[in-house]
């Protein structure tokens, strides 16, 4: 068992070593090879404070810093307790692990400095800017470490390389574009014009130069060719149960950024949008049958954390009552489905990818997410979504609202409890073709009230309707709404001009007036 000693006694760090600390015990493989330290562990003692620091330096294998604004509280040498532990480490040739909170040194103490561009000279530091970022940076090097030691002989999935993928394998675009998300979404600290390698570098996703599971799913140009179940399945029943034929089935593939926006894009255009009027303001409020960020959510929940080595995929099945995503994996240790109902430190199956998915805001906040979806499906009226373990796959049920049907002489029951008879199949009637479709899409729908007060671009326009990127389904809504003639482009002889613009035509504009006088 090898002892981390945890340096830094700073009020303003504490956050992030509780959580470093409870991440190494809690996760199934670190836990077996490491016992972290924290001074809090320690009991009254009759012992001065800094003759305790720095004997557990001296008893230590691994001595990991943690460096912020503040420098400590000096001695009558003018030395803090975590410049004498890193001294200390130094002198006995531990092995030594630093991490910088903050993208650069503004604000910080000036001994503080010195002490970060001290170790610097000494050994390679790496910046962190949330106790999640700080458990990435330590589980990668942690691995690492267990490798060159020979204790493992084998890497966990996202740590480990992608046999037969190359660095040509990766979308250096899409390195750029997750780096300008990131800066922007949780202030990354590289700069925008940091090089995919140095990127790639800094995220831990290489092994040894080559590109690691982790890195194929999130910046792979065919992530599928070499990891043939990451894909994700959608399927739309009209019914309570799975039946064939499936009405609607599209099988997703991509990196993870893909597949959460697809995957989210399948079911919001399936369920139900309320559309209010411009009453209470310049934009016209919209509503789904399921708040959107839940959808987003359990979605990315699926993608994040499923076990990877498996050999299933994740599974989004819409019904008419319910929502339910399927994906391979079960419970981190330590955790149980009542706990995750109440407060607790993250422990993502996969850090390496979800770290990216945290930065880019795709996880809004690791460790809540099921008490976020919990809370929103409260405040719309929904029952809290169901989650169970079922033969080591994770099933997450979310309750649709379905209007209210009236049984005679028992008054009003919801659609949910009825559950009519099997029956056979019957072929729909064929109608004579319309000029217009009657409905559009939800997706449709999206993009003409994004479009009432103004024209806009194709980026702001997916950002008002919460893309990163475009889909299948944008992409099929924006051809469908051209050629009806219900939105037009701003210059319709240049149509890849970067200034290109959508906006309502008067028939579109006429539409919208017909539901509930939207003008």
């Amino acid at each position: 068992m090898l002892r981390i000693f945890i340096s830094s006694v700073q009020k303003e760090l504490a956050e992030e070593r509780v959580a470093l600390r409870d991440y190494l015990q809690g996760d199934a493989l670190l836990r077996r090879f490491f016992e972290p330290f924290l001074f809090e562990n320690l009991l009254a003692a009759d012992q001065r404070t800094d003759a305790c620091y720095l004997e557990e330096v001296q008893r230590c294998d691994i001595y990991l810093g943690i460096f912020g604004n503040e420098y400590g509280r000096e001695d009558t040498e003018g030395l803090s307790a975590t410049h004498r532990e890193f001294k200390r480490a130094t002198e006995l040739e531990k092995y030594r692990l630093i991490y910088v909170k903050g993208a650069d040194d503004a604000g910080r103490n000036p001994k503080m400095t010195a002490l970060i561009e001290r170790a610097g000279a000494e050994l390679i530091r790496k910046r962190f800017n949330s106790a999640e970022g700080l458990i990435s940076g330590v589980y990668a090097s942690l691995i690492r470490l267990l490798e060159e030691r020979e204790l493992i002989r084998f890497s966990p999935f996202d740590a480990s390389f992608c046999r037969n993928a190359a660095l040509q394998d990766l979308d250096n675009e899409k390195i750029t574009r997750f780096l300008g998300l990131a800066r922007r979404g949780r202030s990354f600290p590289l700069p925008e014009e940091t090089p995919p390698l140095e990127v790639l570098t800094h995220l831990n996703l290489l092994d040894k130069g080559r590109p690691t599971h982790a890195a194929v799913l999130l910046f792979g140009k065919q992530p599928q060719r070499f990891l043939i179940n990451s894909e994700v399945r959608c399927a739309h029943f009209h019914g309570f149960e799975v039946e064939k034929p499936i009405p609607s089935y599209q099988v997703y593939k991509g990196t993870v950024f893909d597949l959460v926006d697809q995957a989210k894009d399948f079911v919001l255009s399936k369920i139900d949008l309320w559309t209010g009027d411009r009453s209470q303001g310049v934009q016209v409020p919209t509503a789904y049958e399921i708040p959107q960020e839940v959808v987003a959510e359990a979605i990315v929940n699926a993608v994040c954390h499923r076990d990877y080595t498996s050999n299933a995929s994740v599974q989004v099945m819409l019904f008419k009552d319910r929502l339910e995503i399927w994906n391979p994996g079960s419970l981190p240790p330590g955790l149980t489905l009542e706990k995750l109902r109440k407060p607790h430190h993250s422990v993502p199956a996969n850090p390496l990818i979800a770290e990216p998915l945290y930065l880019t805001k795709h996880i809004e906040r690791m460790g809540t997410g099921i008490r976020d979806m919990i809370q929103r499906c409260r405040d719309v009226g929904l029952p809290e979504p169901e989650i169970r373990i079922d033969s080591g796959v994770w099933v997450a049920t979310i309750r649709r609202k379905l209007p209210q049907v009236t049984g005679e002489g028992v008054g009003a029951v919801t659609a949910q409890d009825v559950r009519p008879e099997k029956k056979a199949p019957v072929e729909a009637p064929v109608e004579a073709p319309v000029e217009a479709p009657v409905e559009l899409s939800a997706t449709e729908t999206n993009i003409m009230t994004a479009l009432t007060a103004e024209s806009l671009g194709r980026s702001t326009l997916l950002g008002r309707l919460g893309y990163s990127q475009r889909t299948g389904n944008f992409k099929n809504a924006i051809r469908n709404l051209l050629n009806k003639g219900w939105i037009e482009l701003t210059i319709p002889d240049k149509p890849n001009s970067r200034l290109q613009k959508y906006r309502l035509t008067e028939k579109g504009r006429a539409w919208l007036a017909a539901q509930g006088g939207r003008p």
